[in-house]
């Protein structure tokens, strides 16, 4: 008996019309997994958006879009901003106890 896999890929479960859904899924993935989680987490929502449209609706090239969300990446603050303005969030700062 053969069993077959396939690849989890994450975009194929997010609903992007969902903003409460990206901002608990982004949060999550920061909580557990630092920035690269973020980054990761922004990656996901943008594939699932379709790249192409998150590409025009900031800005930015789309191949400069993929480079920044792909793991060696290292998106400045100005580009999460905006990719995180057409998912419906922002970036915010909080409080937190310090060890």
């Amino acid at each position: 008996m053969t069993i077959e896999t396939s690849t989890f890929d994450p975009a194929e479960h997010i609903n992007v019309d969902d903003p409460e859904f990206i901002q608990e899924y982004l949060e999550v993935m920061l909580d557990e997994n630092g920035l690269e989680g973020l980054q990761r987490a922004l990656g996901h929502i943008a594939k699932a958006k379709g790249m192409s449209q998150i590409a025009k609706e900031t800005n930015l090239g789309r191949a400069s879009l993929y480079k920044s969300l792909s793991g060696s990446g290292k998106p400045k603050i100005e580009t999460i901003d905006k990719i995180l303005r057409v998912f419906g969030v922002e970036l915010t700062i909080k409080q937190v106890s310090v060890h």
